[in-house]
């Protein structure tokens, strides 16, 4: 133990809650905190992420929903947040399948929570089963240390069945205000570009350097291939920066979603299995086979 305390919560914690007013009443959180950055973890919704803050700024978008237990139609429980994960049956939105799929509205089960002076680590496992169908297990571990500036998520997906099932995984990735305003830049080495609408063709400027907030703006969309899985979006008024990087081996598109518009001002960075509508495909996970993937965020000061 460091000896100039004898309780680590002077420096760093691990706290589970409940939240009990409103639309957020019964939802699980664990708060973490590294005494640099702190986030919150939606046991109630797979481990994902609503928020983080590095040094008390918040870096996050939080839609106007915030937190919602209910299980209401999608516009009116997307929550935003550092993490949203998206799949493991849908991905953007198609007939007959949940927009963005099921996975983050299942509950976690949590198997460990640590923090310590080697780690901060919080480990759960989350299910998608169904009588004669499928039996997938994704096992999440979140991990950090005292005084670090990053964040890792890191899933095994894990096919328990007796037979070939198809899969497909977004990180839906949300910076907000104060992190995203007008003159915030997001920097890759990107390989190809492909606006998803007319509007996000003639709009590709604000894909680089983010504008100021418009009434009623029309959201954009870009699928993208990066040579290296690494993404920096940079506020040089706060002077900081957030470098995010990601599993291209088990991930490798990324989906751009910017919006301008007043009071739903975000912009999304989503490592996937695959691009949407036209352009979306499943992968196959084999009975007894895990696949890893991981998506990591870290904020610094410049």
């Amino acid at each position: 133990m460091i000896k100039q305390i004898n309780n680590l919560s002077q420096i760093a914690y691990v706290r589970r809650y409940e939240l009990t007013e409103g639309k957020e009443r019964g939802v699980r959180i664990i708060e973490v905190d590294t005494g640099v950055i702190r986030f919150l973890i939606n046991e109630s919704k797979a481990m994902d992420m609503p928020q983080l803050w590095h040094q008390g700024t918040n870096i996050s978008f939080v839609c106007k929903n915030g937190i919602v237990a209910r299980e209401i139609a999608y516009e009116k429980r997307f929550e935003g947040g550092m993490l949203y994960t998206c799949g493991l049956d849908n991905i953007g939105s198609r007939e007959g399948y949940e927009i963005h799929g099921t996975l983050h509205n299942t509950p976690a089960k949590i198997l460990s929570c640590v923090c310590d002076e080697d780690k901060i680590e919080v480990v759960g496992e989350i299910e998608l089963s169904a009588l004669f169908g499928q039996n997938l297990y994704l096992k999440r571990t979140i991990s950090t240390a005292i005084g670090s500036s990053k964040v890792t998520v890191t899933d095994e997906l894990t096919n328990k069945g007796t037979k070939e099932e198809n899969y497909c995984l977004l990180y839906h990735c949300n910076i907000g205000y104060p992190m995203l305003d007008a003159g915030t830049t997001i920097d890759a080495d990107t390989a190809t570009i492909i606006p998803r609408t007319p509007h996000a063709e003639t709009h590709i400027a604000d894909r680089t350097t983010f504008p100021a907030p418009v009434d009623n703006e029309e959201e954009s969309c870009y699928y993208i291939k990066n040579n290296v899985p690494e993404i920096t979006v940079t506020n040089k008024k706060l002077a900081k920066k957030l470098v995010l990087t990601y599993s291209d081996d088990t991930l490798p598109c990324q989906v751009q979603w910017v919006t301008n518009a007043s009071h739903d001002y975000a912009l999304g960075i989503e490592p996937s299995t695959s691009f949407m509508d036209g352009y979306f495909h499943y992968n196959t996970i084999k009975p007894n086979q895990k696949i890893t993937f991981f998506v990591s965020f870290d904020v610094k000061s410049i």
